[in-house]
């Protein structure tokens, strides 16, 4: 068990330097974007990049994730490179045709979409992106579903890497202004489909194989629907909020959002990328369930107690990394956002018993209803209360997708979360914030200091309320006697060690 909580760790912690990487280029990218271009120009920007995250979504046809389970299953064991090819011919055949009669009926769709002509100059390059990251997505996963995180984050390293000193170059030098960071992109898609091209020759067999075909397209078709509900849960607000007010509101909302994402873009993101592959393999063993439930426990625990940090220090965050000040008040939704990332991050784990189980049209049905619920309160509330009406829809409605979840999940695999835990997590977390809007003082250094105190102060609050088993306490006191170094791994194991009751 030990080795298992040990690979699972040490892969989150490969995938997250991409995403670490992906947040320090963000710090040095977001001010030259907030400073070159406008408010409305952000609100573009952000825009278009939400609709490449939907149509890539869209056009992978959920084959990303049909990859991870049947490249691992035991029914098509030793039949690795002939699932890779089946997937991948059919996802780029597909799109290659979907793409064509787009272009042909090119003028036809952006003069109903964008009778304005706000968009549609970005279209072709927005287009070729998508492209490109559908068929990197399934390359990538692949990798993923081999546990080459090693690999896998090189590759996106590097993506990163070239657009960020692409963005400088285009954006900065060039003046090339949006149209700059979409270069950049289009580049970094270029290198990351040609860096692993080597490898995918060899781990490939070009043999379609029809069955292995069927059962993709029935696995993934369902998570069409729950990819597209998830996106339009996370962006359906920017394009409600260009409808009722202007491209100025989206780029300052969606400043805020950005700021929020840090945390998953740190921490969930790695943690679900290695959740899915994990948690297969596991399944079914012994100790399973206590597995699930130990994990849960940690990942909210991390979770909320960095949106916390996030939270509380948005102000700051935002005055240093922007000198526009109409991009100021987007502190005003870091802490609902990031809120609703925590349920994102339980959502997402909660839907195990589904994945495992291989009930996925339920993830579809859950997904879409929430996010047509996202999608209705916004309707309701933004004409009247403005982008913080979008904020708090999106955090009632990841709230209710959480728990519709976890009810439809428990009936193919139920894993008895340490609910307490997680309930008493939440209220201190909420309390620590309340009391850190309280703090009034022009005097920034001083502010700095009482909100680090207050951060620091979670864990040992945990304490007084019996947060923390006694193993746990005394596997901590043992490494600290021994000047061990502390290792969540031995924490858990310790745990897990133990006969689940």
């Amino acid at each position: 068990m030990y080795q298992k909580i040990k690979s699972f760790l040490k892969h989150t912690a490969v995938y997250s330097i991409p995403g670490i990487a992906y947040k320090g280029i963000g710090v040095i990218t977001l001010p030259l974007y907030l400073n070159v271009l406008s408010a409305s120009d952000f609100g573009v920007y952000g825009i278009l990049e939400v609709t490449i995250v939907i149509l890539v979504e869209v056009f992978s046809f959920g084959q990303a994730n049909s990859i991870l389970v049947l490249n691992n299953s035991q029914e098509y064991k030793g039949k690795e490179k002939s699932v890779f090819f089946t997937i991948l011919a059919y996802v780029f055949v597909v799109n290659l045709i979907l793409y064509l009669i787009l272009f042909i009926f090119f003028n036809k769709l952006f003069s109903v979409l964008d009778p304005d002509n706000i968009f549609r100059p970005y279209a072709h390059l927005v287009i070729a992106i998508i492209f490109l990251r559908v068929i990197n997505n399934v390359i990538l996963n692949k990798l993923r579903a081999d546990e080459r995180s090693v690999f896998y984050s090189v590759i996106n390293l590097t993506k990163i890497i070239l657009t960020l000193l692409l963005a400088v170059l285009f954006v900065g030098f060039m003046h090339l202004g949006v149209f700059g960071i979409f270069y950049a992109y289009l580049a970094a898609e270029i290198v990351a489909f040609v860096i692993p091209l080597p490898d995918v020759l060899k781990n490939i067999e070009l043999k379609f194989d029809r069955q292995i075909l069927i059962q993709s397209i029935n696995f993934g078709i369902p998570l069409i629907f729950g990819a597209i509900g998830v996106q339009l849960l996370n962006v359906s607000d920017r394009y409600i909020l260009n409808y009722f007010t202007d491209t100025k509101t989206v780029g300052i909302y969606d400043l805020g959002y950005r700021i929020a994402g840090i945390v998953n873009m740190f921490l969930i993101l790695p943690f679900n990328l290695t959740l899915l592959p994990a948690a297969a393999k596991m399944y079914g063993q012994e100790g399973d369930s206590r597995y699930f439930k130990k994990l849960m426990t940690y990942l909210c625990y991390v979770v909320i107690w960095s949106g916390l940090a996030i939270s509380i220090f948005s102000k700051e965050i935002i005055r240093v990394i922007s000198s526009n000040a109409d991009f100021w008040i987007a502190y005003q939704i870091v802490p609902i956002i990031t809120l609703s990332y925590v349920f994102s991050a339980t959502r997402n784990y909660a839907s195990l018993g589904m994945y495992l189980t291989k009930n996925t049209k339920y993830i579809a049905v859950t997904t879409m209803l929430s996010a047509f619920l996202n999608i209705g309160l916004n309707f309701i509330f933004i004409p009247k209360y403005g982008m913080i009406a979008a904020a708090y829809s999106t955090l009632v409605a990841f709230g209710i997708f959480h728990f519709a979840t976890k009810i439809i999940s428990d009936k193919y695999y139920k894993i008895e979360y340490e609910n307490g835990k997680l309930i008493t997590l939440f209220t201190i977390a909420i309390f620590i914030y309340f009391i850190s809007s309280l703090i009034e003082t022009d005097i920034l250094i001083l502010s700095v200091i009482i909100k680090l105190m207050l951060i620091i102060l979670f864990p040992f609050l945990l304490y007084f309320f019996n947060f923390y088993e006694k193993i746990e306490l005394d596997t901590l006191s043992n490494m600290l006697k021994k000047g061990k170094r502390i290792s969540l791994s031995i924490i858990i194991e310790s745990l897990l060690s133990r006969r689940q009751r």
